[in-house]
């Protein structure tokens, strides 16, 4: 078994409403987010899982729709719940959910708010 991580960084901004009043995430702020793609399977016959590339052309696009951005007023935009609350935990499950369907060897979506706080999603 082979685990793959493909990395992607973007720029946001966010406030997290179900803080509460006072609390300095309830504010609007932003983030230099790390995003770390894990995948798991079984290498083919070459010794490849998947090409890094491959990963790129499915992942970047979304990742590029919340690239400078206020998540919050996408989650209005769209009427997502989890990005109109975008923890980092938020986070990780929306991009999980949207990037499990193109690559079902999907394992884990980890997001880095900052360089020492991260989230970490998987499914059972």
């Amino acid at each position: 078994m082979i685990e793959l991580t493909k990395i992607f960084r973007f720029e946001a901004a966010h406030w997290l409403p179900q803080f509460p009043e006072g609390h300095k995430c309830r504010r609007l702020h932003g983030h230099s987010f790390v995003i770390e793609i894990v995948l798991r399977g079984e290498p083919d016959e070459t010794g490849i899982l998947i090409d890094f590339g491959d990963i790129s052309k499915l992942v970047k696009p979304i990742i590029e729709q919340l690239d400078h951005q206020c998540l919050n007023y996408l989650g209005d935009e769209w009427n997502d719940e989890l990005l109109k609350k975008p923890s980092s935990e938020n986070l990780a499950k929306w991009l999980f959910l949207k990037i499990k369907p193109l690559l079902p060897m999907l394992y884990v979506v980890i997001v880095h708010e900052t360089c020492t706080s991260k989230s970490t999603y998987f499914e059972n």
